[in-house]
């Protein structure tokens, strides 16, 4: 799989899907790589050209020692859009993915066809913040599959939990990474994420927007996405009633299902008014 230098790092990025379709740009979250849109891609690949990459910090992109903010990985986006030449993309970002996806449509507005907010925020509250905090610093302090078993109750419900292997699987998929997140990479991208708020610039989103949320979300709380949804323009939001702060991949299909229900309507309204 490709990598391209961009904005003073490598950039991984993956393509799949329909070359000649809209083109789809997912944006993982905090300690995040592209695989954890691996359980949705069935979904969209028949449909769109499918465009996932690794933010700095992680996976298979560069990890430099230094600030990196939310601002400052749309730039990477954007970046690699220019390189691909693609103008326009339906943009869907997970959590610190959305925070991303968010100043990229705030920014980069003329390359966003609609965009899609998953488990994300615009300002977090003082419980949040401390939650990220210790997030980003706990690598320092617990080895690597204790690090894992720490943050995973947070992603995932009880439901997901009492499936039969369910979190063991997960476990294993983190241990057997090649790739593994660098200490100072999630401490980073943890701080990046208490740097970003966009709560004045909601307004400002003229984008077509889907806000929406798992019920069961323990990180990024139904409210927050309200609030998202409240603060720019015509916004539409849904609550998922499966799934938590992870429900890309606990309740892959149903988001999935969300995101294709939503595209459709704003292909048919584009063709509604084209006529």
């Amino acid at each position: 799989m490709p990598t391209i230098q961009i904005n003073g790092i490598n950039l991984f990025y993956d393509i799949k899907g329909v070359p000649d379709n809209e083109s789809l740009l997912l944006i993982a979250g905090f300690i995040a790589d592209i695989s954890a849109w691996d359980a949705m891609m069935p979904s969209l690949v028949d449909r769109y050209q499918v465009i996932r990459f690794d933010n700095r910090g992680i996976g298979q992109s560069s990890a430099p020692d230094k600030p990196y903010s939310t601002k400052q990985m749309a730039t990477d986006a954007v970046a690699l859009l220019d390189y691909l030449g693609i103008s326009k993309v339906h943009l869907i970002g997970h959590a610190m993915g959305g925070q991303i996806a968010q100043e990229m449509a705030l920014t980069y507005s003329e390359k966003v066809t609609s965009l899609i907010l998953l488990s994300c925020w615009a300002k977090g509250n003082d419980k949040f913040h401390a939650l990220v905090e210790t997030f980003g610093d706990l690598p320092s302090a617990l080895n690597r599959q204790l690090y894992w078993r720490v943050l995973l109750p947070w992603m995932f419900t009880e439901e997901f939990y009492s499936t039969p292997g369910a979190i063991e699987q997960i476990l294993s998929m983190f241990e057997k990474n090649p790739f593994p997140p660098t200490s100072h990479g999630i401490y980073h991208q943890s701080r990046a994420i208490l740097d970003s708020d966009t709560s004045e610039r909601l307004k400002d989103i003229k984008s077509p927007t889907l806000a929406m949320v798992g019920r069961k979300d323990l990180v990024t709380p139904v409210q927050f996405s309200e609030q998202l949804a409240q603060g720019i323009p015509n916004a539409e939001f849904v609550i998922l009633e499966q799934g938590g702060h992870a429900f890309v991949v606990e309740s892959a299909d149903a988001v999935a299902t969300g995101i294709l229900n939503f595209l459709t309507k704003q292909s048919t309204q584009q063709l509604y008014f084209k006529n």
